[in-house]
């Protein structure tokens, strides 16, 4: 056996870094495996809200991240051909746990700040997974440059093409037959945009923008391919062209300002793929001592805005049922020590399961649900969505973020 390690995590993304970070911070060591040959960051940003900040301060680095992005003060949502007001909600209100928090925060800046705060040594990279095996109460992990790594945990944070995923026997996450381009704009001088979050859906497509900090701004733009099987646009220049041509007649012009701002090289395309909810209540999130995180455990359509603010909630709770388990001492013969410890894992990735399911299907659920609503273009819909439930879906944004995962050490 090349390697023997308590716990390995698959995956060096939002949920593999902070799964490992709060295991340290609990005193438990970990290797993290990334298959790239550095940390990947992909999308540029995303929208960190109340729930994600409280993980985020969990861990200890929420602080350090606040410093770096602008505090969104509210949300303004229009319907892109007439420009009418669909729905304006502040953020500035109070939930059942506390001040709303919202910030568009770069992957990037999030990921080094996790990944700084690891021991050295803690990240292995050009580490791909090629299969898994068992031994006894052990889970053997091979790896493309053919080490074997023997461990008591193995924790799947690998992503919609998961590896642990697909060996606890979940399916492959199913496409949407919705594309979606994200963009990031920087700006010599200040960009001069309020602190807010702009929609605009309806007609097709959604899209949207907010700014980072006083001179960079994330913006979107999904829609539905004339054919199902269409693949995303490869080349940048092109994929600009695209999203300028589609706002052209909209009533929204400033969003395609922040389009041509944009540099090819900050402009990336992808389908949009979700698991189905009811995936997460049939199938195993745990199985013994292996379990899933992040979207290889609940990829979702990006229309809550949640998929990464999840995997941080599912790095905490991870890390702390995981770290109740491992710490608990029991005495038992010494041939025994295996076994017991086995079980103890068990509980503690059930546990953690238990969580984190039914909060999977509600947000994969909803997303669906928010956009399928706000990207139509049927006339009905429209009118529902413009008159009636405009005001509704921007609330759902706060509801689903109104949540508390808990700090690492209330251990119940």
């Amino acid at each position: 056996m090349d390697l023997a390690e308590d716990v390995v995590i698959v995956g060096a993304g939002i949920a593999g870094l902070t799964t490992s970070l709060g295991l340290h911070r609990l005193g438990i060591k970990s290797l993290v495996l990334e298959s790239s040959a550095n940390l990947r960051v992909t999308g540029f940003a995303f929208g960190v809200w109340t729930n994600a900040w409280k993980a985020l301060d969990a861990v200890g680095i929420g602080d350090s991240l606040r410093q770096q992005h602008e505090w969104i003060d509210g949300l303004v949502a229009t319907t892109p051909i007439t420009g009418q007001m669909g729905a304006q909600i502040s953020f500035k209100s109070k939930g059942k746990h506390g001040d709303h928090e919202v910030r568009w925060v770069k992957r990037k800046l999030l990921l080094e700040a996790l990944a700084q705060e690891l021991p050295q040594g803690t990240i292995r990279f050009s580490s791909k997974v090629v299969s898994i095996d068992e031994s006894d109460y052990f889970k053997l992990v091979y790896l493309n440059d053919g080490t074997i790594i023997k461990t008591k945990v193995l924790i799947g944070c690998d992503g919609v093409n998961s590896v642990v995923a697909k060996w606890l026997g979940f399916k492959t996450p199913v496409f949407t037959n919705r594309l979606a381009i994200r963009g990031y704009a920087n700006f010599n001088l200040r960009h001069g945009y309020s602190s807010k979050f702009f929609q605009f859906f309806g007609n097709g497509f959604r899209s949207g923008l907010a700014p980072c900090d006083d001179k960079s701004i994330y913006w979107f733009f999904t829609w539905t391919p004339n054919t199902p099987d269409e693949k995303p646009e490869e080349n940048p220049t092109k994929l600009k062209q695209f999203a300028l041509n589609k706002l052209e007649n909209t009533a929204y012009q400033h969003q395609r300002a922040v389009v041509e701002a944009t540099e090819p090289n900050n402009i990336v395309a992808s389908p949009l793929r979700y698991r189905h909810p009811w995936e997460l209540i049939w199938g195993n999130v745990s199985k013994g001592n292996v379990c899933v995180a992040g979207d290889a455990l609940h990829p979702m359509t990006p229309d809550l805005a949640q998929g990464g603010c999840a995997a941080l909630e599912d790095g905490v709770v991870l890390a702390r049922c995981l770290a109740e388990a491992l710490k608990k001492q029991v005495i038992v013969a010494n041939e025994d020590i295996d076994k017991e410890e086995f079980k103890r894992i068990e509980i503690g990735l059930k546990k953690y399961a238990s969580q984190r399911k039914w909060r999977g299907f509600q947000l994969i659920t909803t997303a669906y649900l928010v956009g399928f609503i706000q990207q139509s273009d049927g006339k009905l819909m429209n009118f529902l969505r413009d008159r009636i439930l405009g005001k509704f879906l921007a609330g759902l944004l706060l509801k689903c973020s109104d949540f508390d995962c808990g700090n690492l050490f209330n251990m119940s």
